[in-house]
């Protein structure tokens, strides 16, 4: 019985731990603009926005392996924090931090579940797989939509063009779900063409 409890510890220390994303606040509002969205709620949504669009992927994908990676993908934030695609990081800085942040999150699980989750974390990380470019596919769209239903959210903050989007994100996007970054485009392209000064 005490291998059984300290598994159970094991895993309830993991998601004590996990409570913290709830107050990692990212660069994204809400889509009703009221505030910036904490990363808990961004991996939720990202979740429910591949379930819902996991038809638009273009090439065969599992999408319970999707849901989990986009469910544990920013954990690593819990000491890194949210570093906006859009703002001036080092990716190289930010990338060994975030590797020590998942050998220690990832390590409070039993160790059958800490290598699982961590392969899981690697493979989106990666994003060689099918189901990863999705995933980081999906990872994009959510701020995207939610910067299009604020009149442009952070992009005027963060002094966001129309070429970033497409190098940084639609590049991106495209390589997993072409057919989602098709029916965002024109609104992106409509939202530069209305607040780009002449």
């Amino acid at each position: 019985m005490a291998s059984v409890v300290t598994r159970i510890d094991a895993q309830l220390a993991f998601l004590t731990e996990a409570d913290k994303l709830k107050s990692v606040v990212r660069g994204t509002t809400l889509c009703d603009g009221s505030r910036r969205e904490n990363s808990g709620e961004h991996s939720w949504h990202i979740a429910l926005y591949a379930m819902v669009l996991a038809e638009h992927a273009n090439r065969p994908i599992n999408i319970d392996r999707v849901i989990k990676m986009l469910l544990i993908h920013d954990i690593v934030e819990i000491d890194a924090g949210d570093n906006p695609i859009h703002g001036g990081h080092d990716p190289a800085k930010m990338e060994a931090i975030e590797q020590a942040a998942a050998d220690r999150i990832f390590g409070l699980l039993p160790p059958d579940q800490a290598q699982a989750f961590r392969a899981l974390w690697d493979e989106f990380e990666a994003a060689q797989s099918n189901d990863a470019i999705f995933a980081k596919s999906i990872d994009r769209v959510q701020p995207v939509v939610s910067n299009l239903e604020t009149d442009g959210g952070t992009w005027p903050e963060y002094n966001v063009t129309a070429e970033q989007l497409q190098t940084r994100v639609g590049v991106k996007v495209q390589k997993g779900a072409p057919a989602i970054w098709a029916a965002l485009k024109a609104r992106i392209d409509d939202w530069f063409v209305r607040n780009t000064a002449n």
